[in-house]
C-alpha cells in the first residue's frame, strides 16, 4: 500500500497515537493516506473509531509482529 506520510507512534501509549495522528492527517491533503505503525494494542479499536468519526477512511491495517500498521485515507 502506498502511502504519503509515515508516522512512527511504536512505543506510545494511548491516547498518543491518535494525538500524533490527528495532527499529521491535519498535515496532508484530502485524499492522500497517512501510514502509522504502533505498538499500542487499542490502537486498533481507536484508529478504527478515530477515523470514522473523523470522516476518514480506514484504508487497511496489519500486524507485523508487535507492531500495527494503519494505513488512513484522508477525507
Amino acid at each position: 500500500m502506498n502511502s504519503d506520510k509515515v508516522l512512527d507512534a511504536k512505543g506510545l501509549a494511548c491516547p498518543m497515537p491518535i494525538v500524533k495522528t490527528k495532527k499529521a492527517i491535519n498535515e496532508l491533503e484530502s485524499g492522500q493516506v497517512l501510514e502509522i505503525h504502533a505498538t499500542d494494542k487499542g490502537a486498533k479499536a481507536d484508529m478504527t473509531a478515530w477515523a470514522k468519526s473523523g470522516g476518514h477512511e480506514l484504508v487497511d491495517h496489519s500486524e507485523d509482529g508487535d507492531v500495527l500498521k494503519f494505513w488512513i485515507k484522508k477525507g
